[in-house]
């Protein structure tokens, strides 16, 4: 297992628990949803830049030698990040936390209300395939980090001499 596979997961591990906070603000309190918001747009940021080599391949052989699946994940990520930005955005134009805390009040405007709630909501969905298209990948690196399972680990056990 290697430490990249090992950061990713437990870095995915965290976006998806503070995702599932901040989809109900009643559970956690405005002032933690819009609070937690902004550092995990920062960890997404980070997930982004620690799966580059993937983004950068997989986008030059999109259209040549990309598999479908491939295809299908890419476009799914990429409406994910879409609607990551819309919610971002629309959750600091309703803001009554963050903004007045750093000393910045904005009109209240529904429309960014409405655009919020929405973007919010197609963001389940979005995650919900994106999930599922990793899902193989989350199950085999949850094992190997957390169960000590896997072939590495199993043909090393298998002959003891090798371990070193």
């Amino acid at each position: 297992m290697s430490n990249s596979n090992r950061t990713k997961l437990l870095l995915d591990i965290g976006i998806f628990l503070a995702f599932l906070i901040t989809m109900d603000p009643h559970f956690s309190g405005l002032a933690i949803h819009e609070w937690l918001s902004i550092a995990l747009a920062g960890t997404i940021v980070v997930h982004l830049l620690l799966n580059w080599e993937w983004i950068v391949n997989v986008t030059k052989r999109l259209f040549v030698k990309a598999t479908n699946g491939a295809r299908v994940n890419y476009v799914l990520n990429w409406l994910l990040f879409i609607d990551g930005i819309l919610i971002m955005l629309s959750g600091i134009m309703i803001s009554e936390a963050v903004l007045p805390t750093l000393g910045i009040s904005l009109p209240v405007d529904f429309a960014w209300r409405r655009l919020h709630d929405m973007s919010a909501n197609l963001s389940l969905f979005i995650m919900g395939l994106h999930l599922a298209m990793h899902w193989n990948w989350i199950v085999t690196t949850f094992k190997r980090v957390f169960l000590g399972g896997g072939k590495k680990q199993v043909a090393v056990a298998a002959n003891p001499e090798a371990q070193s």
